[in-house]
């Protein structure tokens, strides 16, 4: 029966940073996983090149029912000390808008970083090797694979959250943490493009592609960031951000020229071009599809100059904001983030160790920790992952 001084559940961001740490340490590790290949996640982020972390990541840019947990992992092992790394390995990267990082080349650059720390540092990785049994012992825990039983003091649980389904996510960390005593946060998608239905989806009806800055309120949250319309109804990084923090039935505000006063740039061209009709003028506000669409859901035609303030104003309320209610969102399919998970109230903030179940650790996104886009949620994968691997 092998033995362990620890083993790790799932192969992603957070468990490849907890194996290389504790291995690090002279921890005898393993790394399980039941897919045929590690770090799905990583290989598909950022288009490919993977946006692994945000050089100002902060607890700010965190969602969680206990906001204050995130501060010690991050600040123990931040963005600069993930880059350190990423320089030491001689990969080139790039910044991308507001201290965004990507890889020049392919996401792959940093998984085989973490695979080769791994290796180098003598910790183990097991593919198609799922937990099939996982059970309490009085000095830790005993695990069955299809091809081991494993016995081990500490255990870690680093299987992420219920997104995207198809790269392989399961709520395996949900169910064996409750089976240890430890209680949820209900868990949502986030991160995830806003569905419309009805007369709300025939409106948008023939404006996907049609993509614009965007300026999105939800309650008293507000993000502005690339806006995009869809077959099925809206997306782009600013409606991603905020899905995080809508709830169903909640109306969102969206103001689609929020670099200009809308309304007073109508009653501007009024008086600079009455001649110029309102398609024209309206054109050289939005594009043109959009502009289009407008002036159908209003009715509004004829020269500029004839249109009085009250037809304006109708016109404005489509852009500056238009408010909607979202029928919902596209679910965990395409969601790039769970919202919510195991309590932190149950967890050590240094250590991430459980405090109702010693032995047992939980990192990554299985815990109810949850970044914005842009990084976020890699740099709480290192960071969480780190954390572990210091007290393994």
């Amino acid at each position: 029966m092998p033995r362990f001084d620890a083993v790790i559940i799932g192969a992603g961001a957070a468990g490849l940073m907890c194996a290389i740490e504790a291995a690090g340490r002279g921890r005898k590790v393993v790394v399980l996983d039941h897919a045929k290949a590690p770090a799905e996640k990583i290989r598909i982020s950022g288009g490919g090149r993977c946006n692994f972390t945000h050089l100002e990541a902060a607890p700010k840019n965190y969602i969680s029912a206990n906001p204050h947990f995130c501060k010690s992992a991050l600040k123990r092992f931040g963005p600069w000390d993930f880059l350190d790394r990423v320089i030491a390995h001689k990969i080139p990267y790039h910044h991308k808008t507001e201290n965004q990082l990507f890889c020049d080349n392919s996401a792959m650059d940093i998984i085989d970083m973490l695979l080769n720390e791994l290796r180098h540092k003598g910790g183990e990785l097991w593919l198609q090797s799922p937990v099939t049994h996982l059970e309490k012992t009085p000095e830790g825990f005993r695990l069955t694979t299809p091809d081991a039983v494993l016995e081990t003091p500490k255990l870690v649980l680093a299987t992420g959250g219920l997104s995207i389904p198809k790269m392989g996510a399961t709520g395996f960390a949900y169910e064996i943490a409750q089976r240890f005593g430890h209680s949820l946060v209900p868990t949502r998608a986030g991160l995830v493009p806003f569905t419309l239905g009805g007369e709300k989806l025939d409106y948008i009806t023939g404006l996907s592609g049609v993509s614009m800055t965007a300026n999105i309120t939800s309650d008293k949250t507000r993000f502005t960031d690339g806006f995009l319309f869809t077959h099925r109804g809206l997306s782009g990084p600013s409606v991603l951000q905020i899905s995080s923090y809508w709830q169903p039935g909640q109306s969102i505000n969206i103001d689609l020229r929020p670099d200009i006063d809308v309304l007073a740039a109508l009653k501007e061209r009024r008086q600079t071009t009455p001649k110029q009709l309102i398609s024209t003028v309206l054109g050289d506000i939005l594009p043109s599809r959009l502009s289009e669409r407008i002036l159908e859901r209003t009715a509004i035609t004829g020269r500029i100059a004839d249109l009085s303030d009250k037809h304006l104003t109708a016109l404005t309320a489509l852009i500056q904001p238009w408010t909607l209610i979202p029928d919902g969102t596209e679910g965990y399919r395409t969601a790039e983030v769970t919202i919510g998970g195991v309590d932190t109230q149950q967890i050590s903030s240094q250590t991430m160790e459980s405090q109702i179940c010693p032995g047992l650790y939980i990192i990554g996104e299985a815990l109810d920790v949850t970044g914005w886009l842009g990084g976020y949620n890699f740099q709480w994968a290192w960071s969480s992952g780190w954390a572990a691997g210091q007290g393994l």
